[in-house]
């Protein structure tokens, strides 16, 4: 018994059918790559992504005041109650108020 494999046709593959072959054989395997556009978030502008990121971190702050106003008074004084403190004393404001400017002349 051979470990050879019998051709399948009269004559041998020309490489260019061997690779004809090969290539049907991979995309069998593999489900096509689909390309999609960028979602609209990556192309938001400067602007825009300022003011998100302020009025999430306003959000964050006052989610943080909240949580330490619930905190019991016996655990203010720990690392969790310090670092609220800390976020809630923050000036966001004063962030809030900044406008990056639209560049190239267009301020």
């Amino acid at each position: 018994m051979s470990d050879t494999r019998e051709p399948e046709a009269q004559s041998p593959l020309t490489n260019a059918e061997r690779q004809a072959r090969y290539r049907a054989r991979r995309l069998a395997q593999q489900p096509p790559v689909s390309v999609r556009p960028a979602p609209a978030a990556a192309r938001r502008s400067r602007l825009r992504r300022w003011n998100d990121g302020v009025t999430a971190l306003i959000t964050v702050q006052a989610e943080c005041a909240a949580w330490l106003d619930a905190l019991p008074d016996s655990l203010r004084d720990n690392a969790t109650g310090l670092a609220l403190q800390e976020i809630v004393d923050l000036d966001l404001e004063a962030l809030a108020a900044v406008q990056p400017p639209r560049g190239y002349g267009r301020d």
